[in-house]
């Protein structure tokens, strides 16, 4: 088994890795956006309800009532902010992970490129003297006949 066959299993595996962890980054890329849709939800929806209502009397009790929801929607708002930072941070970190991943494959093909190509080399090399010792088996057994049958002839 040729060093480069040896690192087949490994390349294979590397892959697998670089696979996973972009899957990984597009699950982290559709929560973001899930979280991302959330707030802009919520932010139109508090916009919405920031909004008084035309009528200028509104009885005390709505007007608390309302009052309270706003806090709780900008409470809402708020903690969803964090939810989608969080997410950004958690893709960030994933899609640095592939980036890792896929140099750590790049560098493990061109690792197996280089012996494949030296492999080959080693090859053509072994090929180019076999032919030579070939031609000049061939020499020396043309000389040695024609030695002999000059041999012959004197």
């Amino acid at each position: 088994m040729t060093r480069s066959q040896r690192l087949d299993p490994l390349l294979n595996l590397m892959q697998q890795r670089q696979d996973a962890a972009a899957r990984e980054v597009a699950d982290r890329d559709r929560q973001l956006a899930e979280q991302e849709q959330r707030l802009d939800a919520l932010r139109r929806y508090a916009e919405e309800y920031a909004v008084t209502p035309n009528d200028a009397t509104i009885a005390p009790a709505l007007l608390a009532n309302r009052i309270a929801f706003r806090a709780k929607l900008e409470t809402a708002v708020d903690q969803q902010s964090r939810i989608v930072d969080s997410s950004r941070q958690n893709r960030d970190v994933e899609r640095a992970r592939l980036m890792l991943a896929s140099r750590d494959a790049k560098v493990m093909e061109q690792l197996a490129g280089s012996y494949r190509a030296q492999e080959s080399r080693v090859a053509e090399q072994r090929v180019q003297r076999e032919l030579d010792d070939l031609g000049a088996r061939r020499s020396v057994h043309a000389n040695a006949s024609g030695n002999a049958s000059d041999g012959a002839t004197e």
